[in-house]
């Protein structure tokens, strides 16, 4: 058990930073790295384009006709057929973010297009607005490519068609699911919650212990009773304070502002939310207690934290469509799980094949760099 002198330096300490909080808002400095951060990211990192898109096929009923018209799925440069045998399957896909669109096509096709009026159904996955527009028009001219040849229509105007027009004999009839609205708004405003988050954690928080250095008070306080631990958490608790409610703000602009529906449980919104503040306390306090200057820790915590959060975890683009050393790289953040956890449960819903790994490893994030923090402050004077 904690003894009550625990308590009290603690309450001393936790009141000490909450002062210097309200007293000395340090402004950000920005490093000379964030340049050339910027290039690299921007030249080799960034791709709007849509490549090798996964797309759940569909049929009701094999046929022949059938087999002709999404042979320009196959053929596409753009577009990767996945194959499912029912549209339960193609739904639990989409779901769990393993492909980015539904094709289905019905039972009575052949029928229907001997009679010239055939249709596809399209099923985007829509909590990225701009992918799902993409996405909806590469599927529309694969499969009109078709109905083209066939019909000897000209391939000007089929382009010209509108979403959802029939082109040749094929109508293509789309369904946006997880963003009914079709808004990138509801795209965005997840990914704003990390970067908020981000930067009143890990960004603020690596300056605190540097800033003690710096100022000569932590050689006063390692000759107190008063533990590294105990400095932590005092430090911890009001920028924890301060993003808590900083991210209950954002969850009720985002539902009453912006109409975000929270399909999935508030309550594990609200968890995950915890999670990650811990995971940007500890690495910023991480940063702060290892390079001991207030300056060299603005730029480690950019460049480590925000300006990865930001450009690296599916808050800009699609991970799928850049390089594979670079997806790699995003796919170790933090920050891309809580992004896809976010999207998941305000969009979706309480999908248990994202939510329950992403809850997982953002806990273990988490206590690794809180560990980390406590293993760099230690109670002794630098050599």
């Amino acid at each position: 058990m904690m003894s009550g002198g625990f308590w009290s330096r603690l309450i001393s300490l936790t009141r000490k930073e909450v002062r210097q909080l309200m007293r000395d808002r340090s402004n950000i400095a920005f490093g000379l790295l964030l340049p050339i951060a910027l290039i690299l990211l921007f030249g080799y990192g960034i791709s709007m384009d849509v490549r090798e898109a996964r797309v759940a096929v569909v049929v009701d009923a094999p046929t022949p006709q059938s087999s002709d018209v999404l042979s320009g799925l196959a053929l596409s440069p753009w577009l990767s057929p996945v194959p499912v045998s029912s549209m339960a399957e193609a739904s639990r896909l989409l779901g769990a973010e393993k492909v980015d669109a539904i094709v289905r096509v019905p039972s009575d096709f052949a029928a229907t297009l001997a009679a010239g009026d055939a249709r596809v159904q399209l099923v985007l996955q829509g909590n990225d607005a701009a992918t799902a527009r993409v996405m909806q028009a590469y599927v529309t001219a694969a499969l009109g490519q078709w109905s083209r040849e066939a019909s000897g229509t000209s391939a000007q105007g089929a382009s010209n068609a509108p979403p959802g027009f029939g082109v040749g004999v094929v109508v293509v009839e789309p369904r946006l699911w997880f963003n009914a609205g079709n808004t990138s708004t509801w795209y965005l405003v997840p990914g704003l919650v990390v970067l908020i988050m981000t930067l009143v954690g890990a960004f603020l928080t690596s300056l605190l212990v540097a800033r003690e250095w710096e100022r000569g008070t932590m050689e006063a306080l390692l000759v107190t009773p008063v533990r590294p631990t105990e400095i932590l958490l005092s430090k911890m608790l009001p920028y924890f304070v301060v993003g808590a409610i900083g991210s209950a703000l954002c969850l009720i602009a985002a539902r009453w502002l912006f109409d975000v529906p929270f399909e999935g449980s508030l309550a594990l919104i609200a968890l995950a939310c915890v999670l990650y503040l811990l995971v940007a306390l500890g690495l910023g306090l991480f940063i702060s207690s290892v390079t001991k200057n207030q300056f060299l820790a603005s730029q480690v915590a950019l460049i480590a934290s925000f300006l990865p959060a930001m450009m690296l975890s599916g808050f800009l683009f699609d991970l799928h469509n850049v390089p594979a050393v670079v997806r790699a790289i995003g796919n170790v953040l933090p920050a891309t799980h809580f992004m896809e956890l976010l999207k998941t449960l305000m969009l979706v819903g309480n999908v248990p094949a994202v939510v329950v790994p992403d809850l997982l490893l953002l806990a273990a994030y988490a206590a690794a760099f809180v560990v980390a923090a406590r293993v760099a402050t230690r109670k002794r004077l630098p050599d």
